[in-house]
């Protein structure tokens, strides 16, 4: 009914394709940008403040409403679907690859009520994006960007033939980006470089945004020499790298040790070669080999095998099913659903239910009278059950919305303010709690009465982490040099 018109901006990283965006939201009346992260979303809602536009800013753990805003940064699957406005942002398309949140994107696409929606991102997704828009009968033009600086692979590695520390010592440069794959591998090197008389930056995916934009603040203003970094640096963080180094060529996906994919190294690479810093970006590895792996990815076509958009359950169809099997375990309604439910469309697929499912059979089992609608909720919350003191946590604020019993914030550990930085991990897995529990606050605010404490906390948490990251001592020896001792042995 709105009869939305859609402007693609699609190209590669460092192509100003979210900048141009950007402009036509600040001009618009009203507007809501969506992200993939928390971090991306307190960021645009900072710049629109700044440029006089007053932005609210919604998450899943926080609400943070100005007086008289027409504007919202939020992160994707807080999209209001009732909330008309003039301008929309889908920043990330290509996120529609994501097994486990690409169906948010999907419904971004065909349900954000905007006149103007503007799509931002690579080119991996462009044709399922328009047959569903053409689907819906609505209008389109695309524009393709291309870089503003060159990208250049550096002809001869780091370290030459074969890696040592020894050989990349002297070849670190201010300006570079080391990209590790692991916590352990980013501590390592972190705690490495600052003995060898470098500043450094640290950015992982198990610290909290707050944290995350510290440590990039720290790396912008030139208060730390190098960057070590996962790909969590991959998704739109706007970083003055100079040259991006890959300490590996494999990743482990939750699964087995794999290659970069294409995708994550023209993600990951593109950062080199900030518009506005540097006149070139440049991209290296640390052993010669591994050239001609990073020199495909980039040179080799992305596009995505994705021919139809993911889309998820809704409460609705559980609410069906479990009629229909006279079951009130919502594992069962979900796996019934993921292998026996097809969709008939030649546009969307049923995405995979693998997550909410483990999640789901931890519900039925704690709580089994629960209602459906409740335990929906849970199934959903943002937890990584592979992590003990993640699920520990969630088991008892499950227990606390059964028993009806009011549970408070974590009461602030003795350690918060000390020196060391030995109690770095629990912090960050304290720093998760906070975030789970502000999640739900929104959800049980009878149960989590502590929702507007949460705050105040994370930032003490978040002080501590950030002065332990500048003193860890790291692990002694990365996963490719302990690879390499087992198989010297």
């Amino acid at each position: 009914m709105l009869k939305r018109h859609h402007h693609f901006y699609l190209g590669p990283t460092n192509s100003g394709k979210t900048y141009q965006a950007l402009i036509a939201l600040e001009k618009a009346k009203s507007g809501v940008y969506l992200a993939p992260l928390r971090l991306l979303a307190m960021e645009i809602r900072d710049r629109l403040v700044e440029a006089g536009v007053p932005c609210n800013l919604i998450t899943g753990e926080e609400r943070v409403l100005m007086a008289g805003a027409q504007h919202t940064a939020s992160t994707i699957e807080m999209m209001s679907p009732s909330n008309i406005v003039e301008v929309a942002i889908i920043d990330e398309i290509q996120m529609l690859q994501d097994p486990d949140r690409g169906s948010a994107w999907t419904a971004a696409l065909v349900g954000v009520p905007a006149k103007q929606v503007f799509i931002c991102g690579s080119t991996a997704v462009t044709a399922p994006c328009i047959a569903t828009i053409e689907a819906m009968h609505e209008t389109y033009e695309i524009t393709y960007l291309t870089r503003k600086t060159p990208l250049l692979l550096e002809d001869e590695s780091i370290c030459g033939k074969h890696y040592s520390r020894q050989k990349l010592k002297p070849k670190l440069q201010k300006g570079d980006a080391i990209i590790a794959f692991s916590r352990k591998d980013v501590l390592t090197f972190s705690a490495r470089f600052r003995q060898w008389g470098f500043t450094v930056a640290s950015i992982y995916g198990a610290l909290s945004p707050e944290v995350r934009r510290t440590e990039s603040e720290r790396f912008c203003t030139g208060k730390a020499d190098i960057l070590v970094a996962t790909d969590a640096i991959g998704m739109g963080l706007n970083l003055p790298i100079r040259r991006v180094i890959f300490s590996n060529i494999h990743k482990f996906d939750g699964i087995a040790s794999r290659h970069l994919n294409s995708t994550e190294v023209r993600q990951i690479a593109g950062r080199a070669g900030r518009f506005g810093i540097y006149d070139t970006g440049y991209v290296n590895v640390l052993e010669n080999d591994e050239l001609i792996h990073i020199e495909h990815m980039l040179n080799v076509d992305d596009t995505s095998d994705l021919t139809k958009l993911p889309v998820n359950i809704s409460f609705g169809q559980i609410g069906e099913i479990s009629q229909k099997l006279h079951t009130r375990k919502i594992a069962e309604v979900l796996t019934y659903h993921q292998q026996r439910t097809r969709i008939d469309s030649e546009l969307f697929v049923q995405t995979s239910l693998n997550t909410q499912i483990a999640q789901a059979i931890l519900v039925d089992k704690h709580a089994p009278t629960m209602s459906l609608k409740d335990k929906f909720t849970f199934v959903c919350a943002p937890i990584s059950l592979n992590v003990a003191f993640e699920k520990d946590y969630y088991l008892l604020c499950l227990q606390s919305v059964v028993d009806s019993k009011v549970r408070h914030l974590p009461a602030p550990p003795n350690w918060l303010d000390s020196d060391s930085p030995k109690h770095l991990e629990t912090a960050e897995l304290l720093s998760h709690n906070l975030s789970l529990y502000a999640w739900l606050s929104f959800k049980f605010a009878k149960t989590f009465v502590d929702g507007d404490y949460v705050r105040a906390l994370r930032q003490r948490v978040s002080g501590y982490i950030e002065k332990a990251l500048l003193i860890q001592a790291g692990y002694g020896d990365t996963s490719r040099e302990i690879d390499f001792l087992k198989t010297k042995r």
